[in-house]
């Protein structure tokens, strides 16, 4: 799947990589691979959130985050443009006095000093080499700014990891417990409210509840993906192909679900309009749904016509905010009450349940649909925060023992997000807090730091910031002091409810 889940740049991977005509793709599939980018783990979390929060507050935030993000990713766009031109300047004196070296014609010592001192060319400005967000920083930012940035991004994928060591057990848990109470009345239909945290999992089988069954689901889920951290684990084009369809097909198949038991339902739902109350969940998700600015120059510099990059982000993040409505609000509309992941509306039920129209295959591909999907994605998180700890915390250079660099390491990044998920299985709350906070930071506040001080250093070694191909059409410092102004408002207005309300 690809997921939100290609981390800054690493000690493992220093080389440098550029695209060429060859080994690049068309601008459809770059479309297609953003696509797939950012519509991940949470757009399951959204239409239970859109519930809760009420459909028309739900919608205009939705919408709000969606254009805010869509700017913010323009300015990751600006800044590899600048990355790679600075880089290239940078290289150009060795190469030209290579060139000096071998030759003692005066008139090459003279274009030499001219070409190494001149103002960088349009060409310069194109994406041609993959520079990773980790990169970008290491040029823009001093080092507390270096620091803070990983900190965030390190942040980020511990709740990443969290989300995924939940959600993938608490799927399974739910599809494998199949008791059901001897008070359950399944002519009065099926009540979520009868099956809590502690009642048992299996008929006859009392010393299991379903909190242990789902506890024994996470250890399961450690034990059989942990060990892939300890390693170095590549995306293949056929795991990206697979995941990706059956994503497709399983979202397909909900929003196809949904309008059906729309338009069959003679007792339709009736759904708030707004709740203020659930603005801090709802905003920690949408955030999170639109989030891919971390993992953007790995899907933006094999593209071979770069010119239809800024149309491919448009369309996509227009297509993207499509389909979170039409996914969102069919479900809302349909179904009396959502869980925190949308795919278990349309698990195997106890009862007859006339809310769930899903013939039985279904019912079944779909509750297990996050686990085949994000379990493919959980190593590679898990790789590409271990690599980050180990940037932030090893000194370049130096050789460490093989237990700090291959054990220790991974094992940090394995325990603290098992631990959570041993804890709660509150899969839309641990989203939310995501978002809020390292999501925030990742989508807003370290984009608009890179292209303001991106441009800085680009007036500072060029003697002037002109309208290149890749830059952003929000140029204007309004936008920046206004994306700041609304990020720091979100968080605010999120953490003085966090604590008002204790939640």
């Amino acid at each position: 799947m690809a997921d939100k889940d290609d981390g800054s740049e690493s000690k493992d991977n220093d080389e440098i990589q550029v695209a060429d005509s060859e080994s690049g793709y068309h601008s459809a599939v770059g479309m297609v691979f953003v696509f797939n980018l950012i519509v991940g783990t949470g757009a399951l979390a959204l239409p239970g959130t859109f519930q809760d929060a009420g459909w028309l507050l739900s919608l205009i935030l939705v919408s709000c985050i969606a254009l805010s993000s869509y700017i913010t990713v323009t300015y990751i766009q600006e800044c590899m443009s600048y990355s790679n031109a600075i880089l290239a300047h940078q290289r150009r004196p060795s190469v030209l006095n290579s060139s000096q070296n071998s030759s003692h014609n005066s008139d090459v010592t003279e274009q030499s000093y001219l070409l190494s001192s001149s103002a960088a060319s349009e060409n310069d400005f194109e994406i041609r080499e993959c520079v990773e967000l980790g990169k970008m920083v290491h040029l823009f930012f001093n080092k507390v700014g270096v620091v803070i940035f990983y900190i965030c991004i390190v942040v980020y994928l511990y709740g990443d990891l969290a989300i995924y060591s939940a959600a993938v057990p608490k799927s399974l848990r739910d599809v494998i417990c199949v008791y059901k109470p001897a008070d359950a009345n399944c002519s009065m239909g099926w009540n979520d409210t009868w099956l809590t945290d502690d009642t048992q999992c299996f008929p006859g089988v009392t010393t299991i509840s379903r909190m242990s069954a789902y506890r024994l689901c996470v250890a399961l889920f450690a034990v059989c993906l942990g060990p892939f951290i300890f390693f170095n684990l590549k995306k293949t084009m056929v795991l990206q192909i697979i995941t990706s369809m059956m994503r497709w097909f399983s979202f397909g198949t909900m929003i196809v679900l949904a309008i059906y038991q729309l338009s069959t339902n003679e007792q339709k739902p009736q759904p708030k309009i707004a709740d203020f109350a659930q603005v801090p969940n709802l905003f920690g998700v949408c955030v999170y749904s639109f989030m891919c600015h971390h993992s953007l120059p790995s899907m933006i510099t094999p593209i071979r016509d770069k010119k239809r990059v800024s149309l491919l982000l448009r369309v996509d993040y227009l297509l993207i905010l499509g389909f979170y409505i039409l996914l969102s609000l069919t479900a809302v509309f349909a179904f009396t009450h959502i869980p925190d992941l949308y795919t278990l509306t349309f698990e195997p039920s106890k009862c007859p349940n006339p809310d769930n129209p899903a013939p039985a295959f279904f019912q079944y591909f779909l509750a297990l649909f996050p686990v085949f999907t994000l379990s493919t994605s959980f190593p590679i998180i898990g790789i590409t925060l271990r690599n980050n700890l180990q940037t932030l915390f090893l000194t370049d250079g130096k050789i460490y023992p093989f237990l700090i660099r291959r054990v220790l390491f991974p094992l940090l990044v394995l325990l603290p997000p098992v631990a959570v998920a041993l804890a709660t299985n509150q899969v839309d709350i641990l989203v939310g807090i995501t978002g809020s906070y390292a999501g925030s930071a990742i989508q807003y506040f370290i984009p608009v730091a890179l292209v303001y001080c991106g441009r800085k250093e680009v007036q500072k070694r060029f003697g002037s910031v002109n309208n290149y191909s890749h830059t952003s059409p929000f140029k204007h410092v309004a936008w920046l002091i206004g994306l700041i102004i609304w990020a720091v408002a979100c968080v605010v207005f999120v953490t003085v409810k966090h604590v008002t309300t204790g939640q």
